[in-house]
This record gives structure tokens, sequence and C-alpha cells, in this order.
């Protein structure tokens, strides 16, 4: 591909050189003869530095914010944004010619795209899936490093989608990629939004700023599917234009779609998905009332794709469900569950969902998370006290911050609960002794790690998988695993 091609579409200042191109990156550490090398401005680098060791390096052509004199120079307003169509385009915009779904918010992406993804195939189509615990090129698996990938690996695996046979492609939109600009240009046939909570202020600053990078989103959205029991969702209706909008609701008859008759139990929910001319009973095997709003967007934005209602409605009985988000590990004489849920909203909606069916103890295993928003940590605390019976207080992913100091932030929660809890800052021994301490009746509550088989300690990744101690606990113990 030469320069012209891979420019089409991106207003620039400058001439071309001619040259083919080998490779389009932010990246200097990366450039090779044949590179363009973008420069963008992030909060604690500066590409531009880096313009003049990316020529030197071979690069055929230096994208600048701001004149810099250098050869083989051109200038756009938006590295960022110029970074995203340049990748598309070397791919050959794999993007333009598949039916593309994205899903944001705080907590239920990771649900509801793999909800949305098991619709579909469901329903006789082959998709690609993006998002936290892995990519899927259909039936593939492939590792994933971000939440929403950076724009080179995320056209390159959508180029990848495509030649594999995929229609459709799933993925999850976070908030650091849209500030970021990842998804410049791409257009999105549906854009479901699931709920706000508080989460990554460390990154953007404020809450309003969180709302803002959600909400640009839907610039570039075809069809909004919406939460209409979120006050967020609630705003977004009123600041939002697009051509068309979907509501759900788990109980507003005002809501495009709704549940009724709704029945809770600890191993799942069941209830009646009523729309638009149709019901449809529905057994979903993910408990609590969040997980109703889960079905329902994604049922939502199955019939947005023009799936039929009630091919989608059912298709939530016939889930698989989703590794690690309140995923049922046994269900027996007690109950083992596990979820990623690692702010207080998330804690609060999973527990609030189990404790009316603890016929013993609710027993909640949970940590907070290091070098992120320590604000959230307390209301962790508080979520957990308001529910648990018998708390374990542990570590997550401390990352280089001292464990200790993290656990400082949440103790005094639990101290001033009154509630029996115990701290234990190694993992691995905190479940142990949740496990011990297990009697009939109980549920015990694993929050935080959900899908991940590590921790992240002082700069080191160590292998800690939940799933497979519980496994050997219960083969340990003869237990035969249920779900």
């Amino acid at each position: 591909m030469n320069l012209e091609q891979l420019f089409e579409g991106v207003a620039y200042q400058g001439k071309l050189p001619e040259a083919q191109v080998s490779l389009v990156t932010q990246d200097s550490r990366k450039v090779a003869p044949g590179a363009v090398f973008v420069c963008s401005r992030g909060r604690s680098f500066d590409g531009h530095a880096y313009a003049q060791k990316a020529l030197e390096a071979g690069a055929c052509c230096i994208v600048t914010e701001s004149p810099l004199g250098l050869a083989n120079e051109v200038q756009v307003e938006n590295g960022r944004k110029a970074y995203a169509v340049l990748c598309q385009n070397f791919f050959g915009r794999p993007a333009d010619r598949l039916r593309i779904v994205a899903v944001t918010g705080t907590n239920g992406k990771t649900t509801v795209t793999t909800l949305i993804k098991q619709i579909l195939e469901q329903a006789g189509y082959k998709a690609g899936l993006i998002g936290t615990i892995h990519t899927e090129i259909d039936t593939m698996e492939v590792p994933a490093k971000f939440t929403t990938p950076e724009a080179w690996d995320l056209a390159a695996l959508m180029a990848r989608m495509e030649k594999a046979g995929c229609s459709f492609v799933v993925m999850e939109a976070s908030s650091q990629a849209l500030d970021q600009m990842r998804l410049w240009g791409l257009h999105f046939e549906v854009g479901v939004f699931t709920n706000l909570t508080q989460d990554h202020l460390d990154y953007h600053g404020s809450f309003e700023n969180y709302f803002t990078a959600k909400k640009s989103l839907f610039a570039q959205v075809e069809t909004m599917v919406v939460n209409l029991d979120d006050e967020y969702g609630k705003r977004l209706l009123k600041e939002v234009s697009v051509p068309n909008v979907i509501t759900f609701s788990s109980h507003d008859d005002e809501a495009d779609y709704t549940a009724r008759n709704v029945e809770f139990s600890a191993s799942g929910v069941r209830f009646e998905m009523v729309g638009r001319g149709f019901i449809q009973r529905v057994k979903f095997p993910m408990p609590g009332d969040y997980s109703v709003h889960n079905a329902l967007a994604a049922a939502a934005a199955a019939i947005a794709l023009k799936i039929e209602p009630h091919t989608a409605a059912k298709a939530l009985t016939n889930t698989r469900g989703v590794r690690g988000r309140c995923e049922v590990l046994y269900n027996g004489e007690f109950t083992i569950l596990c979820d990623f849920a690692h702010t207080g909203d998330a804690i609060e909606k999973v527990l609030s969902g189990l404790a009316p069916f603890a016929k013993g103890r609710l027993i909640v295993l949970f940590g907070c998370a290091g070098e992120r928003d320590a604000k959230k940590r307390p209301l962790m605390g508080e979520a957990v006290v308001k529910y648990a019976d018998f708390a374990i207080l542990t570590s997550d992913n401390p990352r280089k911050e001292n464990p200790y100091d993290i656990i400082g932030d949440v103790e005094p929660v639990l101290k001033r609960s009154g509630k029996p809890y115990l701290v234990e800052v190694e993992r691995r021994t905190a479940l142990q002794k949740a496990l011990a301490m297990l009697r009939p009746g109980d549920v015990l509550a694993l929050c935080g790690k959900g899908h991940e088989d590590y921790q992240a300690i002082d700069g080191v990744t160590i292998y800690l998988d939940e799933h497979r101690i519980v496994r050997d606990w219960l083969t340990q113990h003869q237990l035969t695993e249920k779900r």
C-alpha cells in the first residue's frame, strides 16, 4: 500500500513522499523502514518528542499535530483521530463491511456483549467478540490486552474476523478507549448503554468527564439501546440524538422491552420478556436484578439487528452464561459464585441479588485494586457490610501499591459495621479459609477476580485461578460440582 492510498479520507497538510507502507504506529520503538509514525499528545507523554528518533529508524512518513520541520512530515488536526482512520485504511477498511455492535457503561459490558454473540450464533450467524476476557474470532479465542484494543490491533482483528466469515462484531467500548479516539471513524449499527456508576476517576478526573467519554460513542451509532432504569441512561436520551432509540427496563412499562413476573433464585432468574407484540418466558442462569437488565439489553440489541424477537428471547434461556460474571461454581448443600465486581455499585448489585436466597450465611471475599481510584475502596466495603454475614478482606491486584495500605482504606468500614470479618492479605490463603468456613445453606461470593487467572503484585504477574482452587477443593472433599 502506498501513502496516497493510506491517507484516503484523512485531511492533512504537507506533501506525501512516494513510499510503500509497512506499518502504522504511535510507538517509536516499533518503527522500522516503511513505517508511518503518528504523533499525538497524551496525559503523560508527547509523541512529538520521539518523531526524530522514528525518522532515524526508517519511518517513511511522520504525522504531527504541529510542524516540527522534519523530512517527510505532514500535519493533521488530531493525531489520535488520524491514527484510527489510517489503521483501518491499512487493513482495507474491514469495519465498513462488518455489522458492528458496541456496548458501553460501567457494569455489564462483558456479559451483554457475550450474550449478544451467543444470540447471533443461535440465530445462525458467525460473529466476532472483542472484550475484557478475550477476543473471539468466530470460535477461536485470542488473548486480550485491553478491554478495547488500540486502533491498529482493532483493525487487524476486524480484518481477521471478516476473513473468518464473520458478519457481526460485538465489542466493549471502554471510556478510556473512547477518550483516546481508538474507535474514531467507525460506524456502529447498534450501541448499548448499560449504566453508569463511579469507576475510572483516577483516569478521567471527574464523574462528568467519565460520562462525557461514554456519551461520545453515540455520535457514531445508528440505533441506541438504553437502560431506562439508570439515571444516566435517562440523561443520555435527553442529550444525544440518534436515528433510532430502543429502551429497556426491569419494571417500567414505558420501556420498549421490560420484564414481568420476575422470579429470583441463587442460581438464576426467570421472567417474561415483554415487547412490541410479543411475550417470551426466559430462564436465565445468572442471578440478580442486574442480570435481568443484562439479559434485556442483549435481547433488545439483537432485535435491533433484525433478529426475530422470540428467537432472541429464547436464546437467553439457552445461554452458556459468562465466565466470571456471577458464575455459579457449585450449587449443592451450599453455593459458591464468582464475579468480577470491583466497584461498590457492582458489589451492591451482586450481593443484593444473593442475600435473599442465602438459607445460611452470605460470606463475601473481596479486595480492592492497587494503583486505581482509591475513593471507591470504602464504597466497596460499605456494599459488602450491607449484605454480608461474614466478610473476608484480602488482596486483588495490588500492583506496585502496598497491599496493607489498600486494606487500610477499607478495614475501618468493616470495623464500624460490627459484623464479623477477617483480614488475610494472601488471596489464595483467604480463599482456602473461606471454603473451610462453609456450612449447609451458606452462599460464598468471590468478588473481584472473575475471569482473571492471575494476580499483579509488585510488577510481577503470578498464576491464581479461583476456578481451579474451588474445583480442587470440591474434589478433595468429594463434592460433585453442580451448576
